[in-house]
Order: structure tokens, then sequence, then C-alpha cells
């Protein structure tokens, strides 16, 4: 028989979820941070790619959104990794730094 989960003396009828902001670090200075350039896939178009950062789904797609508007340009999250269209590696490690971020430039 599986075990009741309880919350003070109530049987809940699913597991309670974990909190992911909990569990997620929260120095911004934890990994290295990644901006490259990748034009694979794209018909010879060039994206800017940002990986490494320490950030759930929505706080990526509020940097995402900051990022674009910095740049002029359009871009996307796809899972952990921002993608910026264009090459615009400078003005992104630039702007991450000032962000607090260890930003570097990859290839």
């Amino acid at each position: 028989m599986r075990k009741k989960v309880t919350f003070r003396g109530v049987v809940l009828r699913r597991p309670p979820a974990v909190d992911v902001t909990a569990v997620r670090p929260t120095a911004r200075t934890g990994g290295p941070v990644r901006v490259g350039r990748e034009v694979a896939g794209r018909g010879g178009k060039a994206v800017s790619v940002i990986t490494g950062l320490p950030l759930n789904a929505a706080e990526l797609a509020d940097l995402a959104t900051r990022l674009k508007k910095l740049c002029g340009a359009g871009g996307a999250v796809k899972g952990t990794v921002i993608e910026i269209q264009g090459d615009h590696r400078d003005r992104l490690v630039a702007e991450l730094q000032q962000l607090g971020y260890s930003a570097r430039r990859a290839g």
C-alpha cells in the first residue's frame, strides 16, 4: 500500500509540488555564462546563443526580452538557452557583465 502524503494532518490527493526557486542557486556568479555565435541549421544566418544562465523559465524569458530590446532584434528562449538573431556577442557580454554575470565571449 502506498504511503499517504499529509500536510498538517490533512490527507492530500497528490504530493505537494517542489518549489524550484528554493533549489536554484542564488549567486549570479555561480558558473560561466557563454555567449557564442551559431549558423548551423539557420540557412547561413547568424544567431547569438547565450548558455549557462542559472535562471528558471520565467526569469530567462524576462532576461531574453531585455536583451532583445537592447539589440533591437528578435530571438527566442529554447530550453535553457537564449537565442538572439544576429551577431551581437560584444553587446550581450557587456550587458550581462553589467547585470552581474561572469559572461565570456565564446567563438
